[in-house]
């Protein structure tokens, strides 16, 4: 059967700005005024120590997406590394998807927010495993249902129609 390629690019500085304000909101929300170390450690910044950790949680979460949906992925070589991820202006992770020509392109949306949302949840779950054993498994939870809303959206399909022609 033939089959269509549809790219999805998610850009870095997106995924690292929707990281860094959650845990800028959840620790100002914790801070009761008698905590406030711990509201502060737990928000992440642009201080390299933590930028490091984010950038690092975000690679592990891009392989593991990558993982769960390797039935999809393009052919792309044979070499892997370790490599941490960098955030410059320009700076996107691609992942190219090989799918029935009857996909219904309609969900590529989906898929491309979902994937995005899965990677921002699992660098969370990683980042609050330092601070919230509770809200590691909460934004664990939440990306595991976001990786069933790409299979989901994986999943979509259109029926082809034929069209009737008058004589």
């Amino acid at each position: 059967m033939p089959k269509r390629r549809i790219e999805i690019k998610l850009h870095v500085g997106e995924l690292l700005y929707d990281v860094e304000n959650t845990t800028s909101l959840t620790g100002r929300a914790r801070d009761d005024g008698k905590n406030y170390q711990l509201s502060a450690d737990m928000r992440a910044n642009e201080d390299d120590e933590n930028r490091n950790q984010i950038l690092r949680s975000l690679g592990n979460a891009f392989a593991s997406l990558k993982s769960n949906m390797s039935e999809y992925l393009c052919a792309s070589g044979t070499t892997a590394n370790n490599i941490q991820l960098q955030c410059g202006e320009w700076d996107c992770l691609t992942v190219c998807l090989m799918m029935p020509m009857n996909f219904d392109l309609a969900a590529k949306d989906d898929i491309a927010t979902s994937m995005h949302q899965y990677m921002v949840n699992m660098a969370l779950g990683e980042w609050f495993g330092i601070f919230s054993k509770d809200d590691m498994a909460m934004y664990l939870k939440q990306a595991a249902g976001n990786l069933a809303a790409i299979r989901e959206a994986l999943s979509k399909r259109v029926r082809f129609t034929r069209s009737c022609r008058e004589n």
